[in-house]
């Protein structure tokens, strides 16, 4: 197992058996929220042991996105849901209290081809490129061929993916001056929700390449993130191209 809370990874107890599979999980998505209130979650991936060693070691979690053979998150709000893909659709549980399960709720999710919101903190503007702050000017400026977008940021990504994924929109954290190399981590958050969106009809970037393909380098990498709906995410990285 590796946490995104603990630098190395968790090794499994001698006296345990251990199994075919290397487990990636951030415990508490959005815990800089807590004291608000504010929905927050789990993100976890699961990928096959390719290692040689009976144990297990970092080779198997530093395995690019496409090769998981399951992502999901769970999202700890006015229900508790649990939202995961194995690779043919994504589905939605949520907890009944009175019998202690998690009941099938939202069967084949899918982004709805016309987005509604786009989640970014713009407080971080004057530290963006021009590509960025352009797109979202572009996103403010509909026309007959652009929807208008309404802005929503909770500031918790699952919670703000959640509502994407349900309702249409991009979710964006872009690099910017103080972090050139993106904020949010690749194992972690940024490859497991790529998963889950791509199998729902949307598609995650980093701005240059599908979030899905990027090779790991080191347990805690980080990325700039842009996830949502394919044609949103498809125009941001053309922002990025043409004005950096």
């Amino acid at each position: 197992m590796a946490s995104e809370e603990i630098a190395d990874i968790i090794p499994i107890p001698e006296q345990y058996p251990a199994g075919k599979y290397a487990l990636v999980f951030d415990p508490l998505d959005g815990s800089s929220n807590i004291d608000m209130n504010v929905s927050i979650g789990t993100i976890f991936s699961i990928h096959r042991k390719v290692s040689d060693g009976p144990r297990g070691s970092v080779e198997d979690f530093l395995q690019p996105g496409y090769k998981q053979a399951v992502a999901g998150y769970i999202i700890y709000g006015s229900s508790t849901m649990m939202v995961y893909t194995t690779g043919l659709g994504v589905h939605g549980f949520t907890l009944d209290p009175s019998v202690g399960e998690f009941l099938l709720s939202h069967p084949n999710i899918q982004i709805p081809s016309q987005p509604k919101y786009y989640s970014v903190n713009e407080g971080y503007a004057r530290r963006w490129s021009e590509g960025i702050r352009r797109y979202i000017e572009y996103l403010k400026t509909p026309d007959e061929n652009n929807w208008l977008r309404s802005g929503r940021y909770i500031g918790s990504l699952v919670a703000d993916f959640h509502r994407n994924l349900m309702a249409g929109g991009i979710f964006l954290y872009p690099a910017d001056v103080s972090k050139p190399q993106g904020k949010l981590r690749l194992l972690y958050e940024a490859a497991p929700l790529a998963f889950i969106a791509e199998q729902a009809g949307g598609r995650a970037s980093d701005g240059t390449q599908d979030i899905m393909q990027i090779q790991p380098k080191s347990l805690h990498q980080r990325v700039p993130l842009f996830i949502g709906n394919r044609e949103d995410v498809d125009k941001v990285e053309y922002f990025i191209r043409e004005f950096g």
